[in-house]
């Protein structure tokens, strides 16, 4: 599998809620935002870097080999 390469900013919301902001590198140089629900800003950053590489691997059609 080709990795995904990308970096994310979280932005506390309220009440256990965050805004996680994910952005890539070339060749998935795409932008997404997800509204998590966490413990901590450390758990909803990783849940959100693995909801951007489940998407951009569905996008561009890459696998786990």
């Amino acid at each position: 599998m080709e990795r995904v390469l990308c970096s994310c900013f979280v932005d506390y919301v309220d009440n256990m809620q965050y805004d996680v902001t994910v952005w890539g590198q070339p060749p998935y140089d795409h932008r997404r935002v997800y509204s998590l629900k966490g413990v901590s800003d450390d758990a909803v950053a990783k849940e959100g870097l693995r909801l951007f590489e489940d998407e951009m691997q569905a996008l561009y059609g890459t696998e786990d080999q």
